[in-house]
């Protein structure tokens, strides 16, 4: 439900999330006096690092290409002699916390801040000998108690107007694929209370002839503890009052509201399985890569980030063409300098060149040629370097793009997604773009050996 029905105002949600947590840190005798929430500092899709204190953002195969030390950008020749030997491995829950989810901006930024303090001396001595990971289990404490305590969602469900977005066409998304004949539920790990006060709130105003929104779905599952959900069966329990109240109940049936049980419940209840289900969500581990892992279902990952990035791609366009160019300048050049350089190790062996320039110059020339296109290279590098730090700064100033990482690879974001979401888009309402009868396909992939235009046959680059 939560970032996927229910859009909330990141600044807002998470800002609070961030205010509780701090304070939790502050009443166990951290000092948190004159820090304040920065969203800016982290994106999703980054990887903290608990052993080194860092946040990282890596490439598909896990390369680390930027990196900060607590809130201090770290310069490419550290990241290089501090990552060069080693790979981020996901699998590494000990060392490696991937950021899933929107919900963890406030954990990255009070961590980051937090390690600041500790490099500083600034932690009291009574607290004890304090490394990295030890730090990170503090915060990631405090953040939880300031979840489990509920004054965060308390204050929300008070004042909804002040955390959530609004979205009309939502509701209407939804009402198109139950009257095409398509079987909805909501299965969230939110209780009962805060989700009847949420989706209230975002769905009824927006809903024809007095519909509730649970005239929406044909099963409702609160509290669901996911990830468990979709590998274990927790106790199952029938939410039978509008105040919430339960009671056990054995067997799940289409039409219910109940709290707990499993995905597996689901399935024998529906009379389905497997790849008829559609499963949307916006956390890759808990939603996603689970309910593919385990049960095959099909996925699809809400990610709202993306149109700001799609709009920062348009507002970047010109500089990436400048870039671009550029980077084909230095290609071209260095290809000669290579053709060159391979000239005069041949040389020595009595052999060709590749080319017939090259082999017809004599030493000298080759010498002073090579000279020349180093100092071209040396000038193209003086404009390239800049362009490509500054490449992304319309997305996020620190990390660049959400989806890329450097100029031409994707982000370990963007391969988790492609590696577990089938489909993927900003909000949920996009499905009102497309009639609830159509068949998403997945568009042609390139390989690096394709055939492209003016290619000579038998050859590839």
């Amino acid at each position: 439900m939560d970032y996927t029905l229910v859009q909330y105002n990141v600044r807002a949600w998470e800002g609070r999330a961030y205010d509780y947590g701090m304070d939790n840190l502050r009443s166990m005798g951290y000092p948190v006096d004159g820090l304040e929430f920065d969203p800016d500092l982290v994106i999703r899709g980054l990887i903290m690092d608990k052993e080194k204190g860092n946040l990282v953002k890596a490439d598909r195969f896990g390369y680390v290409k930027r990196a900060v030390h607590g809130t201090r950008m770290l310069s490419n020749r550290s990241v290089s002699e501090m990552y060069g030997r080693e790979l981020v491995d996901l699998r590494n829950e000990s060392r490696w916390e991937f950021l899933n989810t929107l919900f963890s901006v406030s954990e990255a930024v009070m961590y980051m801040q937090m390690v600041d303090r500790l490099d500083e001396g600034a932690l009291p001595p009574e607290i004890g000998p304090l490394d990295y990971q030890g730090l990170y289990k503090v915060v990631a404490k405090a953040l939880f108690r300031a979840h489990v305590e509920g004054q965060l969602k308390n204050e929300i469900i008070t004042e909804p107007e002040r955390f959530v977005e609004l979205e009309p066409e939502l509701p209407l998304a939804l009402l198109d694929q139950k009257e095409a004949g398509k079987r909805l539920l909501l299965i969230t790990n939110s209780d009962y209370h805060y989700t009847n006060k949420m989706m209230n709130y975002a769905f009824n105003k927006f809903l024809p002839n007095d519909m509730d929104w649970r005239d929406l779905f044909e099963m409702v599952i609160v509290s669901a503890k996911k990830p468990e959900f979709f590998q274990i069966s927790h106790p199952l329990y029938e939410v039978v009052t509008e105040d919430g109240l339960m009671r056990p109940c054995f067997k799940a049936r289409p039409g219910g509201l109940y709290s707990g049980g499993s995905a597996q419940m689901v399935e024998t209840a529906l009379g389905i399985h497997g790849d008829e289900i559609l499963y949307v969500g916006d956390h890759i581990y808990t939603d996603v890569s689970q309910s593919k892992v385990h049960l095959r279902w099909r996925t699809a990952l809400i990610c709202r980030e993306l149109e700001e990035e799609f709009n920062a791609l348009a507002r970047g366009k010109d500089h990436r063409e400048k870039l671009i160019e550029l980077m084909n300048q230095k290609e071209a050049v260095g290809d000669v300098f290579n053709q060159l350089r391979l000239a005069l190790q041949r040389r020595t062996k009595g052999r060709p060149a590749q080319t017939r320039s090259a082999t017809e110059m004599n030493d000298r020339e080759l010498t002073e040629y090579m000279q020349k296109l180093l100092i071209i290279m040396q000038r193209l590098d003086e404009k390239i370097a800049p362009m490509l730090e500054a490449d992304g700064e319309h997305f996020n100033k620190r990390w660049g793009y959400l989806s890329r990482s450097g100029l031409w690879d994707k982000s370990h974001l963007t391969r988790q997604i492609e590696k577990y979401a089938d489909i993927y888009t900003s909000r949920v309402s996009n499905f009102l773009r497309y009639t609830p009868f159509i068949y998403f396909r997945s568009q042609a992939q390139s390989l690096a050996h394709d055939l492209q235009p003016n290619w000579p046959i038998g050859g590839c680059h």
